[in-house]
């Protein structure tokens, strides 16, 4: 995880920039490069780096000597940079697992090898020689990219996140996320003008990947090959030198995961025990369940308390952080937000997994099981994976980026989902009122996990079970409720047109967003609800 930035053209704008740049740090607190683009006039690139790999030569942009044109910056992991460098008989420089993208941008260009590479990345690469400035996002936009344009298309900046723009902000100018799974080039003249010539897709929600996977299947052993693929999507994940821990909140998916990553640890050598961590209110029934999962797979377990009042004290950090309004994705970024802050500031773990895309892939949310149909049920499910950069994505990756850690989300592995999306709908539509029943049913084996934990039924995203008093949502909802006035909600409609708050809570985060960001309510297109339910706002998601 670090930050990249880079603006073009901007001129008298371009010192301003650097400043700017300077607002996502937090993403790369380890070192940060700025330089100019030679020979483009107020065109320059800057890096925020956190160091997992390769200490010495991981400062971007990685320089190679048999392509000096090229300067590339990218955020992510790449999991198969050896392999690919194998296969194509690159000479590699450095460790770096990122060294692979100049390379192969270099011989074949940036769609090919955004489809052969598997990880999670955002990259700008500015070829010099050609005049070009490529772009790409992995497929599920883990890893984040804002892009600042003009109605023509010009490109005028590149951030990971958007609050490294604001400030440059023009009427002329259009700020919004870089989509997923596509990639775009552009020349690049010599004023720094940078005009649109190439942008599309280079791949979709279940296509099998093209670099495969390292996994033997077995044709007549579908939970067999559940547990492989996941199995091997944790298992490349440990890439790096730092000890590594999990968010273990007691649910099912973080359990899950943070037994996979305790079994990949010690099947690879590591001595060091993964560290868990949870978080919750005093007396907190899921705080008691990850001690559980925690004693059970042998963690180095840590639980933080939080108090109704410290987690009200942090909305507008977290609300800035997130750079999103959308109701669910702030109440349940609250937890994540803290846990990340004292990982920060009591540990040297960097990378932490993380139970985040589970639902979506095997239709983990409760109103699944009030789905029409089980095609009906593949379809919404298709259609949350899709839109996962903007919802639970954004919260792992803001939560984390915001306090220098990294996160890494193995149910987003593109082999496991294009195994398990192309598995009969029916197969993976929830079975006797219990979601995700395949996904337990895959790992009910050995007492891989406590049988309590292995079917536990989902809960709302940090929700009841964060506290034994009230539900935190609750706590939370009738505090932000006294901040926003019934004259407000009457005139909420003519302050807020687009997504026009209907609750007093929502009101409230769209006015705190609003002083953050004014004016790019469009960074959130429509706001999360579950779908075949009907919702009263007043009441939590």
């Amino acid at each position: 995880m670090c930050g990249i930035w880079a603006i073009f053209g901007l001129g008298r704008q371009a010192a301003r920039g650097l400043d700017s740049a300077l607002k996502i740090s937090q993403r790369g607190p380890d070192l940060t490069r700025f330089e100019s683009i030679p020979g483009f006039k107020d065109s320059y690139i800057g890096f925020h780096r956190l160091s997992i790999m390769d200490d010495a030569h991981g400062l971007a942009p990685v320089h190679v000597d048999k392509y000096p044109h090229l300067q590339v910056l990218t955020n992510g992991a790449i999991f198969n940079w050896k392999e690919l460098g194998a296969k194509h008989g690159l000479q590699l420089q450095t460790s770096c697992n990122d060294e692979v993208i100049t390379h192969l941008l270099a011989e074949h260009g940036v769609q090919k090898t955004a489809q052969w590479l598997d990880g999670v990345f955002s990259f700008i690469a500015i070829d010099k020689e050609k005049k070009k400035i490529h772009l790409a996002r992995d497929t599920f936009g883990v890893r984040p990219m804002f892009t600042m344009t003009t109605a023509e298309d010009q490109l005028m900046g590149v951030c990971s996140e958007a609050k490294g723009m604001i400030h440059l902000k023009h009427e002329k100018y259009n700020i919004q996320p870089f989509p997923p799974g596509c990639c775009a080039t552009y020349d690049l003249d010599l004023s720094g003008k940078a005009s649109l010539v190439e942008w599309g897709e280079y791949t979709h929600i279940g296509k099998t990947p093209e670099y495969g996977t390292n996994v033997q299947l077995k044709n007549d052993d579908v939970k067999y090959n559940i547990r492989a693929l996941l199995r091997e999507a944790v298992r490349k994940r440990l890439m790096g030198s730092h000890r590594v821990g999990t968010f273990l909140s007691g649910g099912f998916d973080s359990s899950l995961v943070s037994a996979l990553v305790a079994q990949c640890t010690k099947e690879s050598g590591i001595t060091n025990r993964i560290r868990t961590f949870t978080i919750g209110i005093e007396g907190s029934p899921d705080v008691a369940a990850a001690r559980t999962v925690a004693s059970h797979i042998g963690s180095d377990h840590h639980e933080v308390m939080f108090t109704p009042n410290e987690g009200i004290k942090s909305l507008h950090d977290v609300i800035y952080a997130l750079e999103s309004y959308d109701t669910a994705t702030i109440r349940s970024s609250l937890g994540m937000y803290l846990v990340s802050k004292y990982i920060s500031e009591n540990t040297d773990t960097v990378v932490v997994f993380s139970g985040d895309g589970s639902d979506e892939v095997t239709q983990g949310y409760t109103h699944f099981n009030k789905a029409p149909t089980a095609e009906d049920g593949d379809k919404e499910s298709r259609r949350l994976l899709k839109d996962l950069y903007l919802f639970d994505v954004l919260r792992g990756d803001r939560t984390t980026a915001a306090h220098g850690l990294e996160v890494r989300v193995p149910f987003l592995d593109i082999p496991f989902i294009s195994y398990y999306l192309s598995l009969p709908a029916s197969d993976r539509h929830p079975q006797d009122g219990i979601e995700k029943h395949l996904l337990r049913a895959a790992h009910d084996i050995n007492g891989f996990l406590p049988p309590e934990i292995l079917w536990k039924t989902k809960r709302d995203a940090f929700g009841p079970g964060a506290s034994h008093l009230k539900p935190w949502f609750e706590i939370l909802y009738r505090h932000v409720e006294q901040e926003v006035t019934d004259k407000d909600m009457r005139n909420a409609k003519d302050i807020f047109p687009d997504n026009t708050p209907k609750s007093k809570e929502a009101f409230f985060y769209r006015r705190v967003f609003e002083d953050f960001f004014p004016g790019h309510s469009h960074f959130v297109p429509y706001i999360w609800v579950p779908k075949w339910e009907s919702h009263d706002e007043t009441i939590p998601l």
